[in-house]
This record gives structure tokens, sequence and C-alpha cells, in this order.
């Protein structure tokens, strides 16, 4: 396709999107009477409009019920993370036995390192990318330590080859190939937060595979971004957050994979009641007896008024279709690059130019280091409304969003972005 930059070719591609009514499921944040162009869903997604309708069900329930709400709510509370297992399930590509909505994303990493991070003194180095997101260095620092490992010699980092900014996937396998038996896990964020690179998840697990490591995946910028399929990629784990692309508000549950082919190991872990045998949980016993699959991995009972915020964004996916929604992104995504480019031939300050650092792996996030400008730059766009990500130095995150965003949005970021420069 030939993009234009202007408004009569934005809206033209609006009139032709399959999922434009989907904008009008989800509440935007004003800016002068106007929805604002919201860039940060890889932060935060938007509300839903009707996730207020989910939660107050829950708050009425609640209210008639009290503690027989567990068995007499419209949803029982009891069993109300199974509503969402199949759901979250196709969102990552796995069968319903290998998902469990619980936590949040840096307790179910640790969660999972329990059970597929065992070292010893020949097996033991960790394999990651370097930067990571701060959480989950501190998940794998932490962990190493706890096992009695110097962190500089157990956690292995890929970097980024001098003068770039996305890792070469190649660097991933030779390390992994290099380690060999002293490698014990590989994990990875399966999108980069920073570039918003997408990593070929199912040959790195291959590669970990083959030298007798488990795979693991932070999946915080991959879940509802990009097309998963963990199960066949053959993954070992993964867990995910749900505010950021699954737009389940603020701190909401956290979902994990487990492969099926675990679902009856004896592997160790930290256990809770909620994990325990559903038949015999309330008999208050000795003795855990794991919940076969990812369930098993439970501690605690289902945070409910969470968990129906994310039923309600859910809901939306599924009506949308990971197929449209694919196909969306990626040319949102392409019109915002094509935006940017654009501007880049009015700036004549080789030295001021916007450089897109995301590669053409990706999902529908693009980075842009602004040569040249400070943070003053960024103020100007939020007070035009434009709300976007800022990384010290120079970074700019932007997400056009499939499911609410538009190509209107793109063509009014290229208008404000262009009266920040002063062009």
């Amino acid at each position: 396709m030939t993009f234009q930059n202007n408004l009569d070719f934005a809206r033209s591609l609006d009139r032709e999107d399959e999922l434009k009514s989907f904008r009008n499921e989800f509440l935007f944040p004003q800016h002068n009477n106007e929805d604002v162009v919201y860039f940060t869903g890889n932060s935060l997604g938007l509300q839903p409009v009707h996730v207020i309708d989910y939660i107050r069900q829950e708050l009425d329930d609640w209210a008639k019920f009290g503690v027989e709400g567990h068995f007499l709510a419209r949803n029982p509370w009891l069993s109300y993370h199974e509503i969402l297992t199949e759901k979250a399930a196709k969102i990552v590509g796995a069968k319903p036995v290998e998902v469990v909505m619980m936590n949040q994303l840096t307790v179910n990493l640790h969660l999972m390192m329990v059970s597929f991070y065992r070292p010893d003194n020949k097996r033991y180095r960790i394999l990651c990318e370097a930067k990571a997101f701060p959480s989950d260095q501190y998940a794998l620092e932490t962990q190493v330590r706890y096992h009695g490992f110097d962190p500089d010699d157990a956690i292995v980092e890929i970097a980024p080859r001098d003068g770039e900014y996305t890792i070469h996937e190649q660097d991933i396998y030779d390390a992994i190939e290099k380690l060999g038996d002293t490698l014990a896990l590989v994990m990875i964020g399966g999108v980069n937060y920073f570039t918003g690179q997408v990593f070929d998840m199912q040959t790195i697990t291959a590669k970990a595979h083959a030298v007798g490591a488990y795979a693991g995946f932070d999946l915080a910028h991959a879940a509802g971004n990009i097309e998963l399929k963990l199960h066949d990629w053959d993954v070992d784990f993964a867990a995910w957050c749900t505010y950021k692309y699954l737009n389940s508000g603020p701190g909401s549950v956290g979902g994990v994979f487990i492969h099926e082919r675990h679902a009856t190991e004896d592997l160790p872990r930290f256990a809770g009641w909620w994990g325990h045998d559903k038949a015999s949980r309330f008999k208050m016993d000795k003795g855990f007896d794991p919940i076969p699959g990812a369930e098993g991995w439970q501690l605690s009972n289902a945070p409910v008024f969470s968990m129906a915020a994310h039923n309600a964004s859910l809901d939306v996916f599924m009506k949308a279709g990971w197929e449209k929604l694919g196909k969306k992104s990626k040319l949102l995504t392409a019109y915002l690059e094509y935006i940017i480019t654009d501007i880049n031939t009015l700036i004549s300050d080789t030295n001021k130019k916007l450089e897109i650092i995301t590669p053409a792996s990706r999902g529908c996030q693009l980075s842009v280091i602004a040569h040249g400008h400070g943070k003053e730059l960024y103020n100007a766009l939020l007070a035009n409304g434009v709300i976007c990500d800022w990384r010290e130095p120079n970074a700019i995150r932007m997400a056009p969003v499939p499911l609410y965003n538009n190509f209107e949005d793109i063509y009014r970021f290229g208008v404000i972005i262009k009266k920040a420069l002063s062009l």
C-alpha cells in the first residue's frame, strides 16, 4: 500500500477498518474536549466501557449474598478464575489446562523459577537479554542469590552489538550452545519492553531444550500484542500481566502458562490451598495434593474484582478475533512508521532526526530515539493531547493499539509532533 500523509487518506483507511466500531468499546482521556491520541497501551491500556458493569455485578452480589456469594453469585466466586481460562488460553495459544490467572507478574515469575530454576554445581546459569525490564532483573538476581550463586557469574546477558539497539537472535542461539550443560534456564522477555523487538520464542525454546535447559518468557509486552502459540512452540512456562495490551486496569491479575507435559510432574513449588485438589480442598487436611495443570500452582483464592475487569476485556478480544487484530496492528504500525519517516524529511539537521529503533520483527510498538531533543519534546506532545511514553535520556515509545486506535490518531500525532519540532 502507498501511504499518504493527509487527513483524507487516514480517514479513508478508517472507513475500511473492520474493527473501527471497537474504538467505541473504550473510554479515552480528554484534551480540549476531544479524545487524546493515546499511544500507551504498552504501559496501561484504556478502560473498556463495560468494565464497570462487570465489577458492579460482583459488588451487587457481595451486597446481596455476603460470603454466600462464593456459591450464589451469578458468577460464583469459588470458581471465578475458571471463567477466564479458555479465553486467556486463546490469547496465548495454549490449552486450557496450561493456563491460570493468578497473582501478578513478578510474583508469578518467582513461582515459576521455584519450579523451573533448579541449579546444581554444574548447571546453574540463566540466559537473559541485557537491560531486561528491571523487575525481571531483580527477580533473576535474587533467585540466583537464594541458591547461593553469584549473579555476575550465573546470569549471562545478551546485549545488542556495539552501536545497535536490538539483539541479533543468532547471538542468543550461539550463547545457548556455548553455555551448553551449564545452562539451567533461558528467561527472556518475548517482546523487549524498550525497543519493541519480538523474539523468536519457538527457536529459542528449541535451542534451550537441545542443551537440556528450560525456556520461559515474560510476556508483559507480548500478551494481547502479538499472536502467541505457546503450546505449539513447546515453551516450558510463561507469565504476563493484564494491565497493558489486555486493558484490565492498573495492577490487575496476572497470568501463567505451564506446558501440559509438566501437568502431573512432581516439580518443586511453593504451594497454597487454591492449588490443592478441588474435591478435598475444604477438608483442610495436611498434605498438598496439586491440581493437575497450571491451576496446581495457585496459592490464594481469586481476586474477583480485578478478574472481573479482565473478564470484560477478554470478552472484547473474543469478539474482535486475533486474525483481524493482527492485520490491523501491522497496518497501523506501518502507517506510524511512514508518518515519522515523512517528518524526518523536513528535519534539515541530521543530528535532530527521529530514529526508529524497533525492527521489522515487532508488534504494535515503535520506539524512537529523538536525537538532539530532551524531555521538552515529550512534554510538548503531552501538552497537545498525545499520551506516549518517555524513557531517559531521549527515547519515546508509542503503541498504536488495534482495538482502539485508528489511522486518524496517527495522522493527528504527525501534525502535533511537527508543531512540537517547529516544522
